[in-house]
């Protein structure tokens, strides 16, 4: 039986990819304390594509 919490597997996807208009997307999976952080999560975080560290917000 699986454990209930508050721990939830989000979603980060690079926000200067979608407007530099190249092909290809640039997403990470992590988790996240719902309960700690209730806003939406932003790292800086790697894009292979870019070639540099770029801001990665959560999506739906």
């Amino acid at each position: 039986m699986a454990k209930k919490g508050n721990r939830v597997q989000v979603i980060l996807e690079c926000t200067e990819h979608k407007a530099s208009g190249v092909p290809g997307m640039s997403r990470y999976i992590t988790t996240k304390n719902r309960k700690n952080t209730t806003s939406r999560l932003e790292l800086k975080k790697y894009n292979p594509v870019l070639r540099r560290v770029t801001l990665h917000k959560e999506i739906k």
